[in-house]
């Protein structure tokens, strides 16, 4: 909810209509294209270590609930090239820096000796950024594909409440009356809710692995 808010009084507050409705136009109006351009900036930015949620917010605020299904793939496919970055180019550094931080230490053997189990529980219930994640996961021992799925089943429900966020701030900018808002908040509450609800139950799961505070 802290998340909402900050969204609707950015929106309000600040000019970010007038910041990003140009943007949102030009993209969205390019199609295929603007899908393409809209997924590789997304992997990019994953790659390069940039925060995933404005791309995830982004893609809410252009294409509506159309920009689940993107986001999901969009942001599947970055951090499984972040993945084999650090798994064939940099695995000595990422692993000497995970060898300084216990704490990295913990998710590397939990993530190791359970492979994807852990990677989902990560993504249901973030402890360390999820760009960061990619590159710890590929100094590990799990597998490629195994990575994959647990990424795209385990980022589900932050992807979706992140393009609600994104979706609210389209209507917002549609002047859109009383009833649709209340059910846009109603649909959003829902989602927070179980979102909250899977990500506590992630990390209580992930404290009896020696998984915490990270």
């Amino acid at each position: 909810m802290l998340s909402l808010a900050a969204v609707l009084a950015a929106w309000w507050l600040l000019p970010v209509q007038a910041w990003v409705q140009p943007f949102a136009e030009w993209i969205g109006g390019l199609g295929a294209w603007g899908a393409l351009i809209y997924g590789a900036a997304y992997a990019a930015a994953l790659v390069v270590l940039l925060p995933a949620t404005p791309f995830t917010l982004g893609a809410g605020l252009i294409y509506g609930f159309w920009g689940f299904p993107l986001a999901l793939l969009s942001a599947t496919f970055g951090a499984s090239l972040a993945f084999l970055v650090s798994r064939y180019l940099l695995r000595g550094r990422v692993a000497r820096m995970i060898a300084g931080r216990p704490r990295l230490r913990a998710i590397d053997h939990a993530v190791g000796k359970e492979g994807w189990r852990v990677v989902a529980l990560l993504r249901l219930s973030p402890l360390m950024p999820f760009s960061l994640q990619n590159y710890a996961c590929g100094a590990s021992s799990i597998g490629f594909w195994p990575f994959v799925a647990a990424t795209g089943a385990g980022i589900v429900p932050g992807c979706l409440i992140n393009v609600y966020l994104g979706t609210a701030g389209r209507a917002a900018s549609g002047g859109i009356g009383p009833v649709r808002w209340a059910l846009v908040g109603l649909g959003l509450s829902a989602t927070v809710a179980v979102t909250l609800l899977v990500g506590r139950r992630a990390r209580a799961v992930l404290a009896r692995k020696g998984v915490d505070g990270v």
